[in-house]
């Protein structure tokens, strides 16, 4: 049994606040370059080095990416042989994003009612999903989730008998419906099957897979290949005004389900895509 004090996860979580609304992960880096090269629409191309060169200013003068600073989700994986010492794992999540959002000067987007609509002041709570797991790790992956996007995100409660042809009409009717106003090019996040919230959730962990690293399934593998490449034809582009570059990376998950239903969650991200990983 490895004993983990929880001060460390809020110290990590503080950090990765900051780093996420400021910095670029690697494979996205690439995938807005290799799209800046080969968007075929001149307007799109000098979107693509304007959102890079917005990107070089972030990191350079720590001014965050975008404006939304997001709604902060927290995927926390535990190795069954950890203990946790010096209070509540939960306590210790919003401490660091209150402390990580203070730190950075980030913008407090969260409301403490949905109704009532009272800003909370420090953007807590978080939105924290638990996984148990083997080993003595423990992996946790920040993701600010601006909700541009975020309102563009769709779940379908399919038919079996809709297929495949079907979960390929639904990702692609939410990204032409979504439109500009998920902020392209987009990553998309799709999940299928599980159940009504776990396709949603499948989404959402399916997101921060990096861009450039397709599923191990073969002909998931290829769904998310062709269905890229039909987004790409939609003619959104970057920023929505028209181009080739609609979607830098389509991620799907897939999980078994009831024979009576195929659940499809399609869950868009805009270009940045932001999250940090770190294992303690």
């Amino acid at each position: 049994m490895r004993a983990v004090d929880v001060s460390r996860i809020t110290e990590a979580i503080k950090e990765m606040c900051v780093d996420a609304n400021h910095f670029l992960s690697e494979d996205m880096k690439c995938a807005m370059q290799t799209a800046a090269e080969g968007e075929k629409s001149a307007l799109g191309r000098q979107i693509l080095k304007q959102l890079q060169e917005n990107m070089r200013i972030a990191g350079e003068d720590m001014i965050p990416i975008c404006q939304d600073t997001g709604m902060t989700v927290v995927f926390i994986e535990v190795g069954q042989d950890v203990h946790f010492e010096g209070g509540l794992l939960e306590d210790a999540v919003n401490e660091g994003v209150r402390q990580g959002y203070e730190k950075g000067y980030l913008r407090k987007s969260v409301v403490k009612d949905p109704i009532e609509r009272v800003n909370t002041g420090d953007n807590t709570p978080a939105v924290i999903h638990y996984c148990i797991v083997p080993g003595d790790g423990v992996k946790i992956t920040v993701a600010p989730k601006g909700f541009g996007s975020e309102n563009m995100s769709r779940i379908f409660m399919l038919k079996p008998s809709d297929g495949i042809e079907g979960v390929k009409e639904a990702v692609l009717t939410a990204v032409e419906e979504a439109g500009p106003n998920a902020c392209p090019p987009m990553v998309v996040g799709v999940g299928i099957g599980g159940t009504f919230e776990k396709c949603a959730l499948m989404a959402k962990h399916a997101l921060f897979r990096p861009v450039n690293v397709r599923s191990k399934i073969p002909y998931i593998c290829r769904l998310e290949e062709e269905l890229l490449e039909r987004i790409n034809c939609l003619g959104i582009g970057p920023g929505g005004l028209g181009g080739t570059i609609t979607a830098l990376g389509v991620n799907i998950d897939t999980y078994p389900t009831h024979i009576a239903g195929l659940p499809v969650a399609v869950n868009i991200c805009c270009h940045v895509n932001r999250h940090a990983v770190r294992v303690i």
